[in-house]
């Protein structure tokens, strides 16, 4: 019965030190679609409000940004057309993707009910 106990408490505290370890590498943001405005360019910058109270936050985009629109991954100038089609009063979410040691935004998507 001791043996278990200590295999046991030993696996436990393995466990414990290899979650220690994990780092949030990037975050991901649910803002209203009236909250954010896209760059005019690939290598331009995106804004958005966490919440309707707070600033608007900056971030950088690349070409390598990935934008989806329903599912499909598109261009920024075709991602942009596509918003355009979308009435911004209502209250639908963007998703956007923060990569923290980047510190750049690494996707941006949207899903129309």
């Amino acid at each position: 019965m001791k043996i278990k106990m200590i295999i046991t408490a030993l696996l436990l505290s393995l466990s414990l030190t290899a979650a220690a370890q994990f780092t949030t590498i990037a975050e991901a943001y649910e803002v209203r679609l009236s909250d954010v405005r896209l760059p005019q360019s690939e290598a331009g910058t995106i804004a958005f409000k966490k919440c309707v109270e707070c600033d608007y936050e900056v971030r950088r985009v690349n070409a390598a940004t990935i934008w989806e629109f329903n599912g499909q991954r598109m261009s920024l100038e075709k991602f942009r057309r596509a918003l355009a089609t979308v009435d911004r009063s209502e209250n639908i979410p963007v998703q956007v993707l923060h990569h923290l040691e980047s510190n750049q935004v690494t996707k941006v998507w949207i899903l129309i009910p």
